[in-house]
C-alpha cells in the first residue's frame, strides 16, 4: 500500500469527555469525503482515564487509524512522536477538542501547492476567550517579535501542517536537543510551537499563516501566570540555544 497523502496527528491526554462527544467521528466523516488518502494517528500521552481503551476500540480493524501509547511526557512529545511516525506527504497536527475544526484544512492544502513547506493557523477572532487569555496572547506577540523576531501573529494555535520533509527534519532536531522525559499531571510546553517555527525559518522553509475559525475551550492545562512565565522562559531558551549553536544543522 502506498503512503497516504495526509497524516493527521493528535496528542491525547485524558480526553474521554471529548471522545464521548464524538470528535473523532467528526474528523473521520470529513476525511472520508476527500479524494486523497489519509491516516489518523492518535498518541495516547499516558492517560489515566479510559482514553487508551476507547481509542484502541475505535481503531480496531481500521487500517487508516493508528494509536500509539506513550508514557506521559506532555503534548509536545506526543505530537513529535506522532509526526515522526507519520507516512503522509502532508502532516497536520490538531487538538482533540477541535477548537479549530478539521474543516479548516481546506484553507491549508492550496498553500502547499504554491510551494509553502509549513502552514499555520492564526486565531484572528478569539471571541469567547477570557480577558486574561487575550492579554497573554497580545503580550506573546510583542515578546516573540523582540526576542526572536518571529513575524507571526499567532504561534500557539494548535493547528499546523508541514510537508513530510519539514516535519521530520524539525522534529528530529527538537527531539535531539530536548529528549522527552516522563512527567506528572496536565502540562503544556509554551516554547514548543515557537521553537518549531524558529527552526522552520532557520532551515529556510516557507511558512504561511492562515486565519482560521476557533472557539474557546476551557482547559485544565492553561494557568495564566505560570504559562506567562513559562512562555517567556521558552523564548529565552530558544534564543540561548541559537546563540550557543545548539541548532547547528
Amino acid at each position: 500500500m502506498s503512503n497516504p497523502y495526509l497524516s493527521v496527528v493528535i496528542s491525547a491526554y485524558n480526553e474521554e469527555d471529548n471522545l464521548h462527544r464524538g470528535t473523532i467521528d467528526v474528523m473521520v466523516d470529513f476525511l472520508k469525503k476527500k479524494d486523497f488518502s489519509w491516516e489518523l494517528i492518535i498518541v495516547n500521552d499516558g492517560s489515566t482515564d479510559s482514553t487508551s481503551e476507547f481509542l484502541h476500540q475505535v481503531a480496531l480493524g481500521k487500517s487508516e487509524f493508528r494509536v500509539i501509547d506513550n508514557l506521559h511526557m506532555g503534548k509536545a512529545a506526543g505530537i513529535i512522536t506522532g509526526a515522526l511516525a507519520a507516512w503522509g506527504e502532508i502532516i497536520l497536527f490538531t487538538d482533540m477538542d477541535q477548537a479549530t475544526p478539521i474543516v479548516e484544512l481546506d484553507k491549508f492544502l492550496p498553500k502547499f501547492k504554491e510551494g509553502y513547506n509549513i502552514v499555520i493557523g492564526s486565531r484572528a477572532n478569539r471571541e469567547g476567550a477570557p480577558m486574561f487569555r487575550q492579554i497573554l496572547a497580545k503580550g506573546q506577540v510583542i515578546m516573540r517579535a523582540i526576542i526572536l523576531r518571529l513575524p507571526f501573529r499567532d504561534t500557539q494555535c494548535g493547528f499546523k501542517a508541514f510537508t513530510h520533509e519539514a516535519a521530520h527534519k524539525i522534529f528530529t532536531l527538537m527531539n535531539k536537543i530536548n529528549p522527552p522525559v516522563v512527567i506528572t499531571g496536565p502540562a503544556v510546553t509554551p516554547g514548543f510551537d515557537v521553537e518549531l517555527l524558529y527552526l522552520g525559518r532557520k532551515m529556510g522553509y516557507r511558512i504561511a499563516e492562515i486565519p482560521v475559525s476557533w472557539r474557546y475551550q476551557e482547559s485544565r492545562r492553561v494557568r495564566f501566570f505560570k504559562d506567562m512565565i513559562d512562555g517567556l522562559k521558552g523564548l529565552f531558551l530558544v534564543r540561548l540555544r541559537s546563540l550557543t549553536n545548539a541548532y547547528k544543522l
